[in-house]
């Protein structure tokens, strides 16, 4: 799979940025289908940083009721990205 399939976006929320300044941990929307080995080369290609550490979550979003009855959630999956002592990312 293509590194750039792989990473799908950056999550930029409160609490992600703030994990940012202090721990040096990222955020992103990845493939459901991509390994821990997926992402950690995904992101060193593509940012050119060491990654230390992956910690991966699959999220469901909520149930919402239409007309028809329940419709269900989307699953998606994130995962937390710890970089070596003094690397960043430049998101913007």
């Amino acid at each position: 799979m293509d590194k750039h399939y792989i990473i799908k976006r950056p999550l930029l929320t409160e609490k992600s940025t703030a994990q940012n300044s202090e721990l040096g941990r990222f955020a992103f929307e990845v493939d459901r289908t991509a390994t821990k080995y997926d992402i950690k080369a995904a992101v060193e290609a593509i940012y050119k940083v060491n990654v230390v550490k992956i910690n991966t979550m699959v999220h469901k979003s909520r149930t919402k009721r239409n007309k028809h009855g329940w419709t269900g959630g989307k699953l998606t999956k994130k995962a937390l990205v710890l970089l070596k002592d003094g690397q960043t990312i430049e998101l913007f």
